[in-house]
């Protein structure tokens, strides 16, 4: 018997925007879960639950955790949607070795997302990360050195600053962490 989960009621709306974000039709997504175009637009309405061995066949294909797809319950549900409490945050990952994401916002239906990034001393990533985003963060505490595009930054509390579908690396070589906002749009996670 195939385990179900307990999905938030925004679950359908996040699954089609992240299958929109990656550019991919419902015919697409659904021939590579090898499952019918009627049973994922019903998950996408939530008129159908997806097994716990779909959720991982689905994360796999939108590169994201599956605690991206299903995450905390809502604190209330009557502030589903509306409503994220300290502690119910949705954790997006921890794919790149020193850097925790959480999302902030209360789903992914927006024209953007919010999300709270943590780089732990020593961490960086080496390979430039092209997104066609806009994205604007600010550090809240720590420091960063950063690339975008040819130039070379070093950002510290309070200071903000935009990435605009430019190649760019981070690298957090101080004894601190690190911890960034940013708006993200549109939504990638």
């Amino acid at each position: 018997m195939a385990q179900l989960l307990h999905l938030s009621a925004g679950f359908g709306a996040d699954l089609r925007s992240l299958r929109k974000a990656r550019g991919l039709t419902l015919t697409d997504l659904a021939d590579q879960l090898h499952r019918s175009v009627g049973w994922l637009s019903q998950v996408e309405r939530g008129l159908s639950t997806p097994s716990l061995a779909d959720m991982r066949h689905m994360a796999g294909l939108l590169d994201v955790p599956v605690s991206m797809l299903v995450g905390p319950d809502p604190a209330n549900a009557g502030e589903a949607g509306t409503i994220v409490r300290k502690g119910h945050h949705r954790d997006i990952g921890r794919e790149i070795s020193g850097l925790a994401e959480t999302l902030l916002s209360p789903d992914l239906t927006d024209d953007f997302e919010m999300v709270r990034s943590v780089f732990e001393p020593g961490s960086s990533i080496s390979e430039p990360v092209q997104r066609d985003t806009q994205e604007v963060a600010v550090m809240l505490s720590g420091g960063l050195d950063l690339t975008i595009g040819a130039r070379a930054f070093t950002v510290g509390p309070g200071d903000s600053f935009r990435i605009k579908s430019a190649p760019f690396t981070w690298a957090n070589p101080y004894d601190t962490p690190a911890e960034a906002i940013w708006v993200i749009a549109p939504p990638v996670y």
